[in-house]
This record gives C-alpha cells, sequence and structure tokens, in this order.
C-alpha cells in the first residue's frame, strides 16, 4: 500500500508547523485551508512525521478505516502520547470519534485515541445520502452564523465536566466541542469556506507555542 502524496508537502513558510493525519480521508481540504491561513503544514502517516509539528488536523473520513491505518503504520501509541501532553488538535467528524474518550455504535475492535471527554456516537445522522446543511450560533466565533455541512457524521451524546460545548443543533444535539488545546467538530468546515474554525484552532497552537518559550 504507498500513501505518498508528496504533491501535497507544503514548503517552509511562516507560521506555525501543523500536521495533518493523511492516512485516508479528506486530508488534502484541511491541508489546502491551513496553507491559505499561513500555516507550513506537514502530512502525517508515521511516527516519524510528527517530529517538530506544533499542532495536527485529524480529518474526517472512516474513522474505523483510520483506526487500523493508524495502529498499522505505527503513529497511534506516539500521537496518543502527544495528545496526552497538551498538543493542540482538531478532530473534524471522523477525527471528532477518534479524539473522544467514549464511543458508542463502534464496530468490534475499534479504538480510539482519546483526550476529549465526551461520549461520541458514530453515524448519528445516517448514511451519506442522509446529510444535510445547516447554521449553528458558535458564540466562541462571533456573531455570524457557520454554516455547517454534515455528512455521515457523529454526535456528542454527552460532555463531561472537563469539556466544554461549542455548538448544538436545534434539538439540543451537541456538534462542536472542546477541552483546553482539543477540539472536535460533527461537521467539515474544510469544505464550507468559512476558515473561522481553523483560524480558531491555530490560535490554540500559537499559544501553546508561546507559552513553551516564556
Amino acid at each position: 500500500m504507498t500513501l505518498r502524496d508528496d504533491s501535497l508537502a507544503a514548503p517552509g513558510a511562516p507560521g506555525p508547523r501543523v500536521g495533518v493525519l493523511a492516512l485516508q480521508g479528506d486530508f488534502r481540504e484541511h491541508a489546502r485551508v491551513l496553507r491559505e491561513l499561513g500555516a507550513e503544514v506537514v502530512l502525517v502517516r508515521r511516527a516519524e512525521d510528527l517530529d517538530g509539528i506544533e499542532g495536527i488536523v485529524i480529518p474526517g473520513g472512516e474513522s474505523t478505516v483510520m483506526d487500523k491505518l493508524s495502529r498499522a503504520f505505527g503513529v497511534a501509541e506516539p500521537l496518543k502520547q502527544r495528545i496526552a501532553a497538551g498538543m493542540p488538535v482538531y478532530g473534524t467528524c471522523a477525527g471528532l470519534i477518534m479524539i473522544a474518550d467514549t464511543l458508542l455504535d463502534t464496530i468490534e475492535g475499534q479504538q480510539n485515541l482519546g483526550g476529549l471527554d465526551v461520549v461520541v456516537r458514530r453515524n448519528a445522522f445516517g448514511s451519506q445520502n442522509q446529510s444535510f446543511e445547516t447554521d449553528l450560533q458558535v458564540p466562541a466565533l462571533g456573531d455570524q452564523p457557520v454554516h455547517a455541512v454534515f455528512i455521515r457524521g457523529p454526535v456528542v451524546e454527552s460532555v463531561g465536566e472537563n469539556a466544554t460545548p461549542l455548538a448544538s443543533l436545534a434539538d439540543g444535539r451537541v456538534v462542536a466541542v472542546e477541552q483546553g488545546n482539543l477540539l472536535g467538530t460533527s461537521f467539515h468546515p474544510e469544505i464550507q469556506g468559512d476558515v473561522r474554525f481553523h483560524e480558531y484552532f491555530l490560535g490554540k497552537v500559537r499559544a501553546r507555542v508561546v507559552a513553551a518559550v516564556e
């Protein structure tokens, strides 16, 4: 199996050095948005790709496949260690599933990276042909609503005392949450043209870089 895609490896650039887990899913879209915001993007496929990055995005895709590949390529355990050590992480859709502490409706043997004090249910909105779009109020990002695209997305069934909801659907179901340097959304900001969640994540990365040198 080949996972190389050198055309997406960004050259040296000013700004934080941010990884995008590139084993499966829509990592290209995240890489594009992050580069447009001034980040240096590193495509992460093996443990050595984590060296020197200051934060990481875990994209949408198929969480079970991403879990298996992350373990097969030896990136899961070192990534867990970096999450526990406080590295900023942004998980979208499948990425939110991977960083949740507790999962519902998983397949046998599925594992997660953990770190985010939430219970998440996989495929909470049904099959892909039941995908939908809606506007969400996200006070942390300002008064302008966020247009959210849901594609076989998970939902946060419950939020632990260490985590904070950022956005909910009209029925009260939580679809965006944060906990310190961890950020998760059930939807796909990388395909909707609104970069505010990525900017918010990069703010966490920059803040940790500054704290590390003080």
